[in-house]
């Protein structure tokens, strides 16, 4: 069998954190290796027993979800991160992508989605909940819209970039697939948003899942 994958759960309501227990150790891949009940105590747990995963609430007293994102990556520690949200706000999204998240989940929907987000940030992908990606095309420009440069006009490269960035890949992943430096990604992430007319915030995001099966 293969090894469990320890994950530490840090919500501030107890019943939140059971009702995720529950739903997470159905499944025998996944072990509960530390709960926490606010930000400063998730810290402390996560320091010391290391999970695979982090799963946590971005409100929480003390410090909140961001803050212990924060916290980890200045430490230089390998977590990866999922966090959980009462809020569908945009904002949130973006920043919690910002700061490397691999998986973003609403709470109303949390317990039927968990296991299948932690199964895939566990395989290196990227889950967010299918409500939120529904709000990320929302944002893109209005039917009619065209960009100043069709898709047509990318490269080879280009296009195969723009569906890894579908399959929300970062750049390292993407580097590593195409056997380049992740510099080179960069580059041609750069390259399409110019040729396509993307400005802002997962703007290239938004592109590449609207017109995915277009690649």
């Amino acid at each position: 069998m293969a090894a469990e994958t320890g994950i530490v759960i840090a919500d501030d309501h107890p019943i939140v954190r059971n009702g995720l227990r529950e739903a997470i150790e159905r499944d025998e891949r996944f072990r509960i290796v530390a709960e926490a009940g606010d930000g400063v105590e998730a810290l402390a747990r996560i320091t010391a027993v290391r999970p695979a995963i982090a799963v946590l609430d971005i409100r929480m007293p003390r410090l909140d979800g961001f803050g212990v994102a924060i916290e980890l990556r200045r430490q230089n520690l390998p977590i990866r991160l999922v966090f959980l949200t009462l809020y569908d706000a945009e904002d949130l999204l973006d920043e919690a992508l910002e700061l490397g998240a691999r998986g973003y989940l609403l709470k109303e929907s949390a317990l039927s989605e968990i296991v299948d987000g932690l199964h895939a940030v566990a395989a290196g992908k990227y889950y967010v909940s299918p409500a939120l990606t529904g709000r990320l095309l929302e944002r893109l420009p209005a039917p009619g819209w065209s960009p100043p440069t069709t898709i047509v006009t990318l490269t080879a490269a280009e296009r195969r970039v723009l569906r890894m960035v579908a399959d929300y890949k970062s750049n390292k992943e993407i580097a590593a697939a195409l056997f380049v430096h992740h510099r080179t990604v960069e580059t041609h992430r750069a390259n399409i948003c110019e040729k396509l007319g993307l400005h802002g915030h997962n703007a290239l995001l938004r592109f590449a899942l609207a017109h995915k099966t277009d690649l």
